[in-house]
């Protein structure tokens, strides 16, 4: 007997404010395929995605040292 599973497009509620794709790949200094990668599985919500960089110990560099 084969089993389907079905995955349905569901949405995740945006916590805290949203990053842009640029200033998250800026503030932890990633490539362009790792910050992409991480953005599609976590979207953009900027505490997810603090957390997510705080278990990882990427600390965030100032975005005014940047030059943002």
């Amino acid at each position: 007997m084969t089993n389907v599973i079905e995955h349905t497009n569901t949405r995740k509620v945006l916590r805290g404010r949203a990053y842009s794709l640029t200033e998250f790949s800026r503030k932890y200094r990633l490539g362009d395929d790792e910050a992409i990668r991480l953005f599609e599985k976590f979207g953009p919500s900027a505490t997810e995605l603090d957390l997510l960089m705080a278990a990882k110990r990427r600390p965030p560099v100032s975005l005014e040292s940047l030059g943002a």
